[in-house]
């Protein structure tokens, strides 16, 4: 019985298409609803700025050390 090694590869969220979006466009968004005097519920705006935080390293991370062969690897919080 061979062993398959893992590897792990992270997400890049910020390469996909509704990460993209959301990013360029919140901001324009909030703005213009807010210049109508209207505003989106408290929870969907900070589900917004979670989604855009996920996954990404400058956001927050947890380091992995491999004792046996001394490997190290950063992966997002999410």
């Amino acid at each position: 019985m061979g062993t398959e090694a893992f590897v792990y590869r992270r997400r890049e969220p910020e390469k996909t298409v509704l990460y993209q979006t959301v990013q360029e466009h919140l901001d324009t968004f909030l703005a213009r609803l807010a210049g109508e005097g209207e505003s989106l519920p408290g929870y969907v705006e900070s589900a917004f700025e979670a989604y855009l935080d996920c996954g990404m390293l400058q956001k927050g991370f947890a380091r992995f050390y491999c004792g046996e062969c001394g490997h190290s690897r950063l992966v997002a919080f999410s």
